[in-house]
């Protein structure tokens, strides 16, 4: 019984922090200038950031199988990089005026 609850919250946590992926780069393409706009796509890199942890969590934890691992994490890092590329090309241009 405690292994579901344990389950359930790692679990839990993971789809917290990954609709908010979602939730924050929606918000970033209504941002109202370029500062939020970088705000939000931050916010959005950092909850990429801990739902590869929460994955790591339930992997090692031996409540994910390596193969569903392995999908998941390989969808997030690659989400996690176009966010932090993004981030940054904004940033360097944002530098260059």
């Amino acid at each position: 019984m405690c292994e579901t609850k344990h389950e359930f919250n790692n679990s839990d946590q993971i789809q917290r922090s990954g609709t908010s992926i979602g939730a924050n780069y929606s918000e970033a393409c209504n941002a109202v200038s370029k500062a939020d706009f970088i705000n939000k796509l931050s916010i959005a890199q950092k909850e990429a950031y801990e739902t590869i942890y929460w994955l790591k969590v339930l992997w090692e934890s031996e409540l994910i199988n390596d193969e569903q691992y392995e999908e998941l994490i390989t969808d997030v890092e690659e989400i996690h990089r176009l966010l932090s590329s993004s981030i940054k090309t904004l940033k360097d241009n944002e530098n260059k005026l």
